[in-house]
């Protein structure tokens, strides 16, 4: 029988696990940073996948967004946009999605980082019966390469009614395994409050690697549901288990 629980507390032991084997590793010095930061990044994408789930119809997307960072305080706030289908197939109007965020990152022990913010998806004109805007606090802990996050809506949730304070709990690791490559990890769980047709379990599997002139990110992607489909005739699963090849920039 499927066990939620029994499967991610076995998902954050593994991660921890890991986190501890790579926070053992030789810690590099860094060089002192500027007290304010602003950088730029865009990318390109076969497949926007958000939680598991395919925004943009299984089809490529484009993306960027800007970051300022105050080093210091450990302040931070920031903006991305990418191109969506999912507004319109669900039979509404608008085909981006802009995210607007901001929050504070530091330590709480050596080693131990910590990440707290508000983030607020806005869907321009997307005319849904209800609103597909929403808004989230989110609370991360890492420990090495490994980190557990929880997201809380207090908005209903990307245009499922009486969703309100439904939660992402997302568990995982960014491993290096030399070469500049890094293994991405990762387990979540999606709960939709009153709406328990709606709740999964997503996956991902991935390496990424720096080449400087930009960063290449490949990885397979699988969320355990078949209540997100596209449009008739094709109806496709965008939950379904895909490769997915994103190729960005930050400058």
């Amino acid at each position: 029988m499927y066990n939620l629980k029994s499967q991610l507390k076995l998902a954050a032991v593994i991660t921890l696990a890991l986190a501890s084997l790579g926070a053992v590793s030789t810690v590099q010095a860094q060089a002192a940073k500027p007290d304010n930061e602003v950088s730029f990044n865009a990318a390109v994408t076969t497949d926007y996948r958000y939680r598991g789930i395919s925004q943009s119809r299984l089809k490529p997307a484009l993306q960027g967004g800007a970051d300022y960072v105050n080093n210091p305080s450990g302040f931070y706030a920031g903006t991305w946009v990418s191109t969506i289908k999912w507004v319109k197939d669900a039979g509404g109007d608008g085909d981006i999605e802009w995210d607007l965020y901001g929050g504070k990152k530091g330590e709480l022990a050596p080693g131990v980082s910590y990440d707290v913010g508000g983030l607020y998806y806005f869907y321009p004109s997307n005319a849904l019966a209800t609103s597909a805007n929403t808004f989230e606090l989110y609370g991360q802990v890492g420990y090495g390469p490994g980190y557990i996050k929880y997201s809380h809506s207090t908005t209903n949730l990307f245009g499922t009614s009486n969703s309100k304070n439904s939660g992402y709990l997302d568990i995982g690791a960014n491993l290096d395994i030399g070469t500049g490559l890094l293994l991405n990890l990762h387990v979540g769980h999606q709960g939709v409050k009153n709406n328990g047709a709606f709740a999964y379990t997503d996956y991902k599997i991935g390496v990424t690697k720096d080449f400087g002139i930009c960063t290449v990110a490949l990885a397979a992607i699988y969320a355990d549901t078949k209540a997100y489909v596209s449009p008739s005739p094709s109806s496709k699963n965008l939950a379904r288990t895909g490769a997915v090849l994103t190729v960005s920039k930050t400058f």
